[in-house]
C-alpha cells in the first residue's frame, strides 16, 4: 500500500502485507517494565540545642560607687544558642533542574541489554535480523525523498505504531533507529513518544532525564533534552515527566513549533517517532498529524484485519501509511532472507 492507491481499491491489508513479505520482519513484542525509586532516607535532625553560658563580664578597673556605697553591676542573663534546623532535599528533581542550556548530556547504549533482547547490535555481525531492516529502512527513505518536495521537514518523520500493545512496535522502532544510523548521509534522533508507557530508555540501558513533555509544558528547550549516544549519528529524545494531557500537549501551538524545530534543526536529521498504540491510546492519531509517513507494525499472529482497518483509519492524519508484518514463522529447513551472510567460504 502506498499513497499511489486509493483506499476503495485497498483489499485485505494484512492479507496483502503476508503476501508480499518482503517486509517480513521476526521480533518479539514489547513488554514495558518499570523501576520504582527507592525513597530517599529520612533527614537526621540534630540534637537538642543545650544552654550556653555567656562568658563572665570583665572586672571594671574599680567598683561603681553611688553616694559611698558600692553598687555591684549586675551579671548578664544566660544566653540559649540553637542550631538551624536542617532542611530537607526533594525527593525528586523537577526535570528543569537537570537541563543545562547549551549542554547536551551523553550515555553509553547498552549493548549486553540489546543482544539479550534479540536486537540489532551496532558493530555487530550481519544477521538476518539486519538484513530485514535494511530492506525496511530503504523502503522509508525512498518514500521520503518521494514526498520532500511538498514539505521536506515533515517527510524526514517518521511515526512506528501498531493496532495494540505487545505487537512489536517499540522493538521496530529501535531496530529501525540502530539500523538507519548506519547509513553515512543522516543523523537520527529517536523519540520515546509514548508518553503512559515509555521504555526506549531502559531497553538501552539509557540514563532517566528530562524530555519532550518537559519541552511542552515548560521552558525547556527540547534541543537541550536531547540524550547523545556512543553510536555515531544515533541520539535520543525522552518521553519527559507523565502528564495527564499528554494528547491535548500535542495537538498544541506549540508542540507543533517544537515538532517542527526537531526536524529544522538539522537537514540530515530523520526524526523516528515511537507511538503509542492507536487502538489503545489517543496521542497516536495526533502524531500522525506531523509524520511525514507511517510504519505500521503488524504482528502476523496477533493483528485482526478489523483492528487493522481501524488503525489505518486513525492514522489517516498522514496519507503514507506502510505495513511491516512482524513475528513470520519461517520453515526450519527453508532458507531465510539474509542467511546469506552467514555461510562461510562463499
Amino acid at each position: 500500500m502506498n499513497e499511489h492507491t486509493p483506499r476503495r481499491y485497498r483489499g485485505s491489508l494484512l492479507e496483502r502485507a503476508a503476501a508480499q513479505n518482503q517486509f517480513a520482519v521476526p521480533g518479539t513484542g514489547n513488554q514495558p517494565t518499570f523501576a520504582v525509586p527507592e525513597p530517599a532516607p529520612a533527614p537526621q535532625h540534630a540534637p537538642p540545642a543545650q544552654p550556653v553560658q555567656a562568658p563572665a563580664a570583665q572586672e571594671r578597673e574599680g567598683p561603681l560607687l553611688r553616694r559611698g556605697h558600692e553598687v555591684e553591676t549586675p551579671a548578664p542573663e544566660p544566653v540559649i544558642a540553637s542550631a538551624p534546623a536542617p532542611v530537607a532535599e526533594p525527593l525528586i528533581r523537577p526535570a528543569s533542574a537537570m537541563v543545562q542550556p547549551g549542554v547536551r548530556r551523553s550515555a553509553p547504549i547498552d549493548r549486553d541489554a540489546l543482544a539479550e533482547a534479540g536486537m540489532l547490535v551496532p558493530g555487530g555481525p550481519i544477521t538476518p535480523l539486519a538484513e530485514e531492516f535494511r530492506m525496511v529502512k530503504r523502503q522509508l527513505l525512498l518514500t521520503a525523498r518521494a514526498v520532500a518536495g511538498a514539505d521536506a521537514d515533515r517527510a524526514r518523520m517518521i511515526l512506528v505504531c501498531s493496532a495494540q500493545p505487545d505487537e512489536g512496535k517499540t522493538f521496530c522502532a529501535i531496530n529501525l533507529a540502530l539500523s538507519m544510523s548506519a547509513e553515512k548521509d543522516v543523523e537520527i534522533l529517536l523519540v520515546d513518544a509514548d508518553f503512559a508507557k515509555p521504555d526506549i530508555l531502559e531497553r538501552l540501558g539509557l540514563p532517566q532525564g528530562p524530555g519532550l513533555l518537559d519541552a511542552l509544558t515548560g521552558d525547556v528547550d527540547v534541543e537541550d533534552c536531547i540524550l547523545d549516544t556512543d553510536v555515531p549519528q544515533l541520539s535520543v529524545l525522552p518521553a519527559g515527566t507523565r502528564s495527564v494531557s499528554d494528547t491535548e500537549l500535542l495537538a498544541s501551538d506549540k508542540a507543533r513549533r517544537i515538532l517542527d524545530k526537531l526536524a529544522a534543526a538539522n537537514p540530515r536529521r530523520i526524526v523516528i517517532f515511537d507511538s503509542p498504540p492507536a487502538l489503545a491510546a489517543s496521542p497516536a492519531s495526533v502524531l500522525a498529524l506531523h509524520a511525514g509517513q507511517v510504519m505500521l507494525v503488524v504482528r502476523a499472529d496477533r493483528t485482526s484485519e478489523s483492528d487493522l482497518r481501524a488503525t489505518v483509519a486513525a492514522l489517516d492524519g498522514c496519507e503514507h501509511i506502510q505495513l511491516v508484518l512482524n513475528s513470520v514463522s519461517f520453515q526450519p529447513a527453508g532458507r531465510r532472507f539474509g542467511s546469506y551472510y552467514e555461510e562461510t567460504g562463499k
